[in-house]
């Protein structure tokens, strides 16, 4: 079972719901990012999400192309995500990380080191999922396959478009959780509208045996306890990012502890 599984269960159990918390790698700070992961945990996280920066990203908003931006003028690509979650690890081996990110970086790792690289070398450093935004469910049974034998889940993202095939593509390889983006567009990009979240679920589980996690547009305890509701998970990642940009150092790691401690409270209320 892996860790994401051990966590999911457990929470289940609790009747809890899980807080999952993004960032971009190497932002604000190129080496920070070890150090804000302690400090979302320490603010109620139960798995981390990982953004690995990209260059042409298909799915981001503003808000995260601009931090992902600011990553790769630091040199941040997938070699240094890894070692942050190296350095992690030393002190933390019971959060689950997921890697989210794109086709490109994954592939070009693979090229330059051989095939399976990459697997071989996240699950070394300490990866538990994997969210490919531009991997189809379709062409990731033997992805899929090599990720499970390492205790790695393969996470897909679900839309308020999708069908019930490819709903049901999606279960035939998805496990550790989904991701329902609750937005037509880009991370940040409009309000949410909880109604729809709520009429879409049930609709998910039919096919997803799998917790189902909802992000794009929560961004306050209010939005992510009313989510909780009928959510297994609740996904935060622009907000986040937007309360760092301008932060000064020192300060980057409480502001998100705080933040996250308020969201806890209300997912746990």
């Amino acid at each position: 079972m892996s860790r994401i599984q051990t966590v999911m269960s457990a929470l289940l159990a609790q009747k809890r719901k899980a807080l999952i918390p993004y960032v971009t790698a190497g932002f604000p700070f190129a080496d920070i990012t070890p150090a804000l992961m302690h400090g979302m945990v320490a603010g109620g996280a139960d798995v981390i999400e990982l953004g690995v920066p990209f260059s042409d990203p298909s799915a981001d908003g503003p808000v995260i192309q601009k931090a992902g931006d600011r990553a790769l003028a630091f040199g941040i690509g997938l070699v240094q995500v890894l070692a942050m979650v190296r350095e992690f690890r030393l002190q933390d081996d019971k959060t689950p990380v997921v890697l989210m990110g794109y086709a490109n970086p994954v592939e070009a790792y693979d090229f330059k080191r051989g095939p399976d690289a990459f697997v071989r070398d996240a699950a070394a450093a300490g990866i538990d999922g994997i969210l490919i935004v531009d991997y189809p469910p379709e062409e990731c049974l033997d992805f899929a396959a090599k990720l499970r034998a390492l205790n790695m889940d393969l996470i897909f993202l679900l839309a308020p478009t999708s069908t019930p095939e490819r709903m049901a593509q999606v279960a035939r390889v998805a496990s550790g959780y989904v991701y329902y983006v609750s937005l037509k567009g880009v991370t940040g990009s409009g309000a949410l509208d909880i109604d729809a979240v709520e009429a879409m679920l049930p609709r998910i589980r039919e096919h997803v045996s799998v917790p189902v996690g909802v992000g794009f547009g929560i961004r306050d305890a209010t939005t992510a306890k009313a989510i909780s509701r009928v959510a297994d998970a609740v996904v935060i990642g622009s907000k986040i990012i937007q309360l760092i940009d301008q932060q000064p150092r020192e300060q980057v790691v409480p502001v998100v502890r705080e933040f996250l401690t308020g969201i806890r409270s209300a997912l746990d209320a």
